[in-house]
């Protein structure tokens, strides 16, 4: 693909750069990251055909070695991710049992440096920046200021932060929750990189609070997983551990960009194919780490071809995996029928599942070209992949965002699981379902309570433990608290980490909804957009990194996290503190709940702040699968939950059986003149945090404002690479929302698809648009209209 490289600016909204160099405080900054928009000097070229190799290297240690120096990027670097270092804070991809020198990768690697940053924001900023300038800034701008260290109070009708001792924040919050007319007026939000302790010690000063409003990240990502996996084999976990791919014949990667959200499973598809497996990736756009990988660690990944990945690509257009996952299902139960007894895992079918019957007889009635016009293949790319499947023993089918933010997402998870049952393919070596989990202790969190809806043994363990009889009516999720914020009934927001109002679906009416809040709260390490959308009052309370020494009354400490397969294992922070001041999240949920509660439950909050181990103990008595917690967390560094359809083909459902289910196929609709879009990450991000302005595998540099659609698509929409468009949501809600000023992108992207980076397209995705059963904001299936940029003049000079 020929790419004019010459810079063009296409920035949307005018935003005047500062001079290079240093922040308007004098923070130093990378000189090619001073621009606010990240737009001034886009360049497209062209997408890359491998991944990693030397320049993963470099992009690895060269912004480490600037951004902390050589001793703190050896101190974090080497001891990530390592048996007795520390966990990394980005995808949560398992460890080896054999580690290497290097276990990280170079998104890993970016993410220690944007946490470990020595760059600390003063008490001047605060004077400096009223909030007002906050929401001017990008979020690249917020994050590059540098890391967090006094806790500041917006009070009400204030326009600036000001710092404020721990005691004063803790008693503002205090006042505030003890003043509202119900625990339900507050929620309480959770990310990903919060440790088991501090997850278990929140929910639990949440629950004795009043209310089981405990949204969390996993709401806006694997919640459909959670859903189809509990609904039919009892667990909404993987059914493999890591060294099931290395023992795999198959394995289908569905709706998953590795390459970018999770490198190290490259090492473990790598590994894959040495031992003969074959690789099907199926995805509406083709993606560098599943073409072809340079393993940096290999000889033949630094001078060499490197390992050729997917046997074959599924090229699927957006919504259609439901229908390709059908099809292939199809063909199983009729290469059965043509031999029967041949195919199909029978003893297993009839000792351990149900629904066979009413699924063949469903199955039947598949109409082919409706399965062809959902998925944008041909026939022979399914009978292709089918038979794949029919030859391999040991099937793994692992996906991630791409299945579950769609509106039949729930249904195209439980037809994954139909088509592992079929022949057998949960609970032996090498095969299984894997939900593949992008931040570090999302599932681990779950596992310790984060959730609005907990179930009744749970909440019972914790009445039993601690004497106080829980909440039991459900509390609110992601999407429902922007709800509720917006209709008054939600009063109060907290958020343990994350970012939620850049997260979400709907940015603009998620944003307003913020605003109406009486007051907000962020326990951070650095500043994101959550921090400037803020209600009347704002609290922002700085926490310590993972990465950091966390020293305690009793001792130095280290916190556990659990990993996509299962496994806990401890995390020990390498260096020390960037301020003296700052406390762990176990310390401020620890000293936010005495001075909340008072003498309301009985809990030895003092004790869960001088040793962890105490909040280990309580989890033992509390968490399934957690007896012995402090004996086994040590003991082989860590241990692996029990997974009965994994360990022992037995599964938790009402029936004590794996549920085939009968799933009716739904057709995202896609109107004449329009695309479906998605939105992704680029290579510079974990989440909403922008690293940089490059998707080097995809060919962008400099610049964020794109959208991707197949060249095909702009000759029949009249337009031209390169142009400058505006990108329209389609509804029938009477609000617009749009996209101004993005460049076209003429890219391999499936017919009638197109994509745009997030969180920037989550301003298209209306609030109420949910995938069935688990209220996912649908992300993989916007309904977009693209039209000549409004005011091409504007944006070109701005």
């Amino acid at each position: 693909m020929a790419r004019n490289k010459t810079a063009r600016t296409t920035t949307a909204g005018g935003v005047t750069t500062p001079p290079q160099g240093t922040t308007k405080a004098g923070r130093p900054v990378h000189l090619d990251d001073t621009d606010e928009t990240g737009e001034s000097t886009l360049e497209i070229g062209t997408p890359k055909s491998w991944a990693a190799g030397v320049p993963g290297v470099l992009h690895s240690t060269i912004p480490a070695l600037e951004g902390m120096g050589v001793t703190r990027s050896r101190k974090t670097l080497l001891a990530m991710n390592q048996k007795h270092g520390f966990d990394c804070m980005s995808c949560a991809w398992p460890d080896p049992t054999h580690r290497k020198t290097f276990e990280f990768c170079e998104n890993g690697a970016k993410a220690v440096t944007w946490e470990a940053t020595p760059i600390t924001i003063g008490s001047e900023f605060w004077t400096e920046h009223p909030v007002s300038d906050l929401l001017e800034r990008t979020e690249y701008w917020l994050g590059m200021q540098g890391r967090l260290t006094e806790p500041v109070y917006k009070a009400a009708g204030d326009d600036y932060y000001r710092p404020v001792s721990w005691t004063e924040a803790f008693r503002i919050l205090a006042d505030k929750l003890n003043s509202l007319d119900s625990p339900d007026q507050a929620a309480f939000y959770t990310s990903g990189r919060t440790s088991n302790e501090a997850a278990f010690a929140y929910q639990l000063f949440v629950r004795a609070f009043g209310t089981n409003n405990l949204p969390d990240c996993s709401n806006m990502c694997h919640e459909s997983s959670g859903w189809a996996m509990g609904q039919t084999i009892g667990i909404g976990k993987a059914t493999i551990g890591y060294d099931d791919f290395g023992k795999a014949d198959l394995i289908i990667v569905m709706g998953q960009n590795p390459g970018t959200n999770h490198p190290r499973m490259l090492t473990a598809l790598e590994e894959a194919k040495d031992n003969g497996a074959q690789i099907v990736a199926v995805n509406p756009m083709p993606e560098a780490g599943l073409k072809r990988y340079k393993n940096p660690q290999r000889v033949k990944g630094v001078i060499g071809h490197g390992t050729d990945m997917a046997d074959q690509f599924v090229q699927i257009r957006l919504g259609g995996d439901m229908a390709l996952l059908q099809a292939v299902s199809q063909r199983v139960l009729a290469a059965e029928a043509a031999k029967p007894g041949t195919v199909l895992d029978h003893e297993f079918l009839r000792e351990h599942t149900m629904g066979l019957e009413e699924l063949t007889d469903h199955l039947a009635q598949l109409d082919e070209e409706t399965v062809l016009e959902a998925t944008g293949l041909r026939s022979a790319e399914i009978d292709e992949l089918a038979a794949r499947y029919l030859a391999a023993d040991k099937v793994i089918i692992t996906w991630a965002m791409g299945l579950t933010q769609q509106k039949k997402g729930v249904a195209t998870i439980k037809e994954i699981i139909n088509l592992l049952l079929l022949r057998g393919n949960i609970g032996k070596p090498g095969a299984g379902a894997s939900p593949i989990r992008g931040h570090s202790n999302v599932q681990g969190d779950r596992t310790m309570g984060i959730w609005e809806q907990m179930p009744p043994a749970f909440l019972d363990a914790l009445q039993r433990e601690f004497g106080f009889d829980p909440p039991r009516d459900h509390g609110t999720d992601s999407v429902g608290t922007i709800n509720g914020l917006r209709d008054g009934q939600i009063k109060v927001f907290m958020a343990m980490g994350g970012n939620l109002v850049a997260a979400i679906s709907d940015t603009q009416a998620a944003e307003a909804a913020m605003h109406g809040a009486e007051m907000t709260v962020q326990v951070s390490t650095k500043l994101n957009r959550s921090h400037a959308v803020v209600g009347d009052a704002a609290l922002i309370l700085p926490t310590m990194g993972r990465t950091e020494i966390d020293r305690q009354a009793t001792g130095v400490q280290f916190v556990s996290v659990e990993d996509t397969v299962c496994a806990v294992h401890p995390s020990w922070g390498q260096v020390t503190p960037v301020a003296p001041n700052l406390l762990s999240e176990v310390a401020i949920v620890s000293r936010l709940a005495r001075a909340v509660l008072g003498e309301k439950v009985q809990v030895d909050w003092t004790g869960f702040e001088r040793d962890y181990d105490l909040i280990r103990e309580h989890i033992s008595h509390v968490v399934a699968g957690c007896d012995d917690y402090n004996v086994k967390i040590r003991e082989k560094v860590g241990f692996v939950l029990p997974n009965g359809p994994r360990d022992s083909r037995t599964f938790p459902t009402p029936t004590g059986k794996a549920m085939l289910t009968v799933n009716d196929l739904e057709h995202l609709d896609r109107p004449e003149g329009t695309l479906i879009l998605q939105s992704l990450r680029s290579h510079d991000q974990f989440n909403t945090t922008i690293y940089g302005h490059d998707d080097r595998y995809r060919g962008i540099k400099k610049g964020r404002h794109v959208v991707f659609v197949n060249p095909n698509d702009l000759v029949e929409f009249g337009l031209v690479d390169e142009q400058l468009v505006d990108v329209h949501g389609v509804y029938h809600d009477g609000v617009e929302r749009v996209l101004r000023g993005f460049r076209v992108v003429s890219y391999p992207t499936a017919r009638g698809c197109a994509a745009a980076y997030y969180p920037e397209a989550n301003v298209l995705v209306p609030l109420d648009h949910l995938a069935e059963g688990s209220n996912t904001p649908i992300s993989k299936g916007v309904i977009v209209r693209l039209e000549p940029a409004h005011n091409t003049e504007a944006v070109l000079s701005s």
